[in-house]
């Protein structure tokens, strides 16, 4: 269930910004009529409120609330860990392992000669 819940925040998350990218892409710039607004008269509204929202832009503020709202929801379940490894890190798992038994004799060696290669 986690996983395929992980699948659809991934794909949702891609969609998004795809669309966001598009949205952009396709928008006018604000400063796209700055060179013709001064000629024009029209300088008031250059630096001013450019009025209310239009489509293309409410549409790229939903596609960004989306993105990171997928975002968000993978970083957390990203790290989220199961319940049985809950407590307990790397290192206490690999201690809790059990190391092979290794005999007396090939513990300590006799000498100091038997530890160099070739020998």
């Amino acid at each position: 269930m986690q996983q395929a819940f992980f699948t659809v925040m991934v794909l949702l998350q891609v969609a998004s910004a795809l669309a966001m990218i598009g949205l952009v892409l396709v928008q006018h710039g604000k400063g796209a009529d700055m060179g013709a607004s001064f000629g024009s008269g029209a300088s008031g509204s250059l630096f001013g409120a450019s009025g209310s929202a239009n489509f293309l832009s409410r549409s790229t503020a939903v596609a960004a609330t989306i993105f990171f709202a997928s975002t968000l929801a993978l970083a957390y379940f990203g790290n989220l860990r199961p319940a049985a490894q809950e407590g307990s890190s790397i290192l206490d798992q690999a201690a809790s392992q059990v190391a092979p038994a290794v005999p007396a004799s090939a513990a300590k060696p006799a000498s100091g000669a038997a530890l160099i290669p070739g020998q």
